[in-house]
């Protein structure tokens, strides 16, 4: 059984199998041919952080699948009143076939996952935020930029900026991230994918400029400068941010085929402008769109390895009989 916790649990290839059968999985559901590949399976997800795309593409999703999706606020459940994880883990996982899970500490959903029966997706934390790199590459993919790729992330050092070190250092391309001083990248983080792209030929620099960060890049990223959370530091981030948006003149820098991404929500004229945001580069709502499909691919790649270890419990059992 596994779960989809980080992109670094993961290798290039398993990487690569996920988006390539979501991406098949969405042109089926394009051309009108759908697929119970979940039948009746159970999604659980705790939400400990509200959101628009995670609830809906994951509600939606299963259910496009054959399954049905269980929405689970912490108020709804004893952990909202302290209930320990593990003991949530332990009763939710003998109900449900899968668990998805947005929230805070990645030590958390780490620990839900020790103690869950069933494959645990992080939703998003503090930390990562993977599911969203996975529809973001299935995007730049369907681009056709996912060849000789350069990515220029710009903004805060948070859980995307993470998790897009942790997708440049497993499928190797180059990843340029221009952070505000003392919002950098956390260090461990980055020592990881650093030693990780030694083996996959990744380049990962990091800077404090955002126009070095973005010449000749072939994809522009960025993210909201106040996370949930952050609201009392409103004021002082966007002081800290002056200088980093994207807008027009930046991304003029860029590569002349060069899209721009935003995982949304997006604050527009704060780390991108409207300009840019509702301009011709912008794949932001195709990107949003594939959230959809590439949870897809993961919930389906899951649940496959999942029925995979049954049956070769079952097989085990029956041998040790004879």
């Amino acid at each position: 059984m596994r779960h989809f916790l980080s992109l670094m649990d993961f290798s290039k290839e398993e990487i690569l199998e996920i988006l390539n059968l979501a991406k098949k999985i969405k042109d089926r559901a394009k051309a009108g041919i759908h697929k119970d590949y979940m039948p009746k399976k159970i999604l659980g997800m705790i939400f400990e952080k509200s959101s628009t795309r995670t609830r809906v593409s994951f509600e939606a999703g299963i259910y496009e699948l054959g399954g049905v999706g269980l929405f689970l606020s912490s108020n709804d459940i004893q952990l909202g009143r302290g209930e320990p994880m593990k003991d949530t883990s332990r009763v939710i996982s003998r109900m449900v076939d899968m668990v998805m899970i947005r929230t805070f500490e990645q030590e958390k959903l780490e620990e839900f996952a020790k103690y869950s029966k069933v494959p645990v997706i992080n939703g998003l934390t503090d930390k990562l935020h993977p599911i969203q790199l996975m529809a973001d590459y299935l995007t730049i993919m369907e681009e056709g930029l996912d060849k000789n790729l350069v990515v220029a992330y710009i903004g805060d050092g948070n859980n995307m900026a993470h998790s897009w070190l942790n997708m440049a250092a497993k499928l190797g391309f180059e990843l340029r991230v221009a952070t505000p001083k003392n919002y950098q990248v956390d260090r461990d983080v980055l020592e990881e994918a650093l030693k990780e792209a030694k083996k996959s030929g990744a380049k990962i620099t990091t800077s404090f400029d955002p126009k070095v960060a973005v010449k000749n890049a072939t994809v522009v990223t960025t993210d909201t400068w106040i996370s949930m959370g952050q609201e009392s530091e409103k004021n002082m981030r966007i002081k800290d941010f002056s200088g980093f948006i994207v807008d027009e003149n930046l991304m003029n820098l860029a590569d002349k085929k060069a899209i721009f991404l935003h995982c949304l929500p997006a604050y527009r004229d704060y780390e991108v402008s409207e300009a840019v945001l509702e301009g011709k580069q912008s794949r932001v709502f195709e990107e949003a769109e594939n959230r959809l499909h590439a949870q897809k691919g993961i919930m389906v790649w899951l649940d496959k390895k999942r029925d995979e270890k049954i049956i070769s419990s079952k097989k085990t059992k029956k041998s040790d009989k004879k």
